[in-house]
């Protein structure tokens, strides 16, 4: 019988103003919308299923669970309502709470720059151990999006273990409920059992589904009858009181869990713990998969002209952007590499298209394209007036 590993992913960007002209205001975060959303999600989510957790780790001397947090959600939560950190610090403190690492900016930095990229996870790690004191030892890529590759370099930087979607297309007959390797062996794969995850995260509250109401007690028995060594929950923060409501019963779900699973002899680990099971196999995957979508590839985010030409423009604007030296600029560039600014560009349909809307910020993928690239414009315009006045500035130097 597997133990369960609870991961939660924790994850607000930062919004942007509506920019009507490329001449548009240098400064571009929405910080207004920012608070709203911060703030009802706090109330709804962050505050009282964190403090379900901390009730848990009492009753429950075995319960454990992982989280990552991204910095974009770090800066908000330290901006709007600092008491969200301290009562994910008080869980922490606890001992039963792992940490992971990931990029600050929850970005597309793999996929623009390497040196970008590693730069990213280091700036995370800062703000790990500013808010927490650890040093984590696992590492989740933005949107769990792993390659071979991608592996290799979490290995080089001295991670242990690395989060992938446990994705049919690499499994074939094999079950996401072991621990893997790439390739190379550098590292443990820990799998997303994706189907008992989003059980929870999708279709909790689905009264269309055969299978509702979903019960603590009707979960539990589910992953108890599973093999292997560990059944990897893992998903979004928010399905407890913003992707499922309060009233649906979610909370009432996650406060008995763990004593069911406790009664059917299922026990807990964190990321970290998985890292030290031997892994039974090889999962090879060369090219990047995701856990958003039907497809888990990356087309939420590219693959349609709006996506490919913003990503190129941001990517053509780097090298420009870090030549300045400039905290501020470089600073700008990183939020607009934030994965979500290209999510709302996705045109995809049927399902998909459904998922897109829900968090679309936008009236529609094209607005999210001309808001962006305007922005953009208006970012590029700042670099090289400040190169320009460098260089002028310099040839009066000599």
């Amino acid at each position: 019988m597997p133990n369960v590993t609870f991961y939660f992913e924790v994850h607000q960007p930062f919004r942007l103003k509506r920019v009507f002209s490329f001449k548009g205001s240098p400064e571009f975060i929405d910080w207004e919308r920012n608070r709203e959303i911060f703030n009802k999600v706090a109330d709804k989510c962050y505050l009282p299923a964190t403090k379900t957790f901390i009730a848990l780790t009492k009753e429950h001397p075995e319960f454990k669970t992982s989280f990552s947090f991204t910095g974009t959600f770090l800066e908000q939560a330290e901006k709007f309502r600092p008491e969200v950190i301290a009562t994910f610090q008080e869980l922490f403190d606890a001992g039963r709470m792992d940490v992971l690492d990931e990029t600050y900016y929850h970005s597309l930095a793999y996929l623009m720059d390497k040196a970008e990229y590693m730069a990213q996870i280091n700036l995370h790690r800062q703000a790990i151990q500013k808010y927490f004191g650890y040093k984590p030892k696992v590492f989740r890529n933005t949107e769990a999006m792993y390659s071979n590759d991608i592996a290799d370099i979490a290995a080089k930087m001295g991670y242990s273990a690395i989060l992938m979607e446990g994705w049919d297309k690499h499994l074939g007959w094999r079950s996401p409920n072991y621990v893997y390797t790439p390739p190379s062996g550098s590292i443990a794969l820990l799998l997303r059992n994706y189907r008992l995850s989003d059980d929870v995260a999708f279709r909790f509250s689905s009264r269309g589904w055969s299978e509702w109401p979903l019960t603590s007690e009707k979960y539990a028995d589910w992953i108890s009858k599973n093999e292997g060594d560990t059944v990897n929950l893992f998903m979004d923060y928010e399905t407890f009181g913003e992707h499922q409501w309060r009233d649906t019963g979610i909370f009432d779900f996650l406060k008995t869990l763990p004593a069911q699973l406790l009664g059917r002899g299922v026990g807990f680990d964190t990321v970290t713990d998985l890292a030290t099971i031997k892994p039974v196999g090889v999962i090879d995957a060369p090219q990047v998969v995701s856990w958003a979508d039907l497809d888990r590839d990356l087309s939420a985010w590219l693959g349609n002209k709006m996506q490919d030409a913003a990503f190129e423009k941001l990517k053509a604007l780097g090298p420009a952007v870090l030549s300045t030296e400039d905290e501020e600029l470089i600073k700008k560039w990183r939020i607009l590499q934030t994965s979500d600014n290209f999510y709302y560009m996705c045109t995809k349909w049927f399902a998909d298209g459904d998922i897109h809307k829900y968090f679309n910020a936008y009236n529609s993928p094209y607005t999210a394209y001309v808001n962006y690239m305007n922005i953009l414009a208006s970012l590029e315009k700042e670099v090289n007036s400040l190169l320009e006045r460098r260089h002028k500035h310099g040839h009066k130097e000599e």
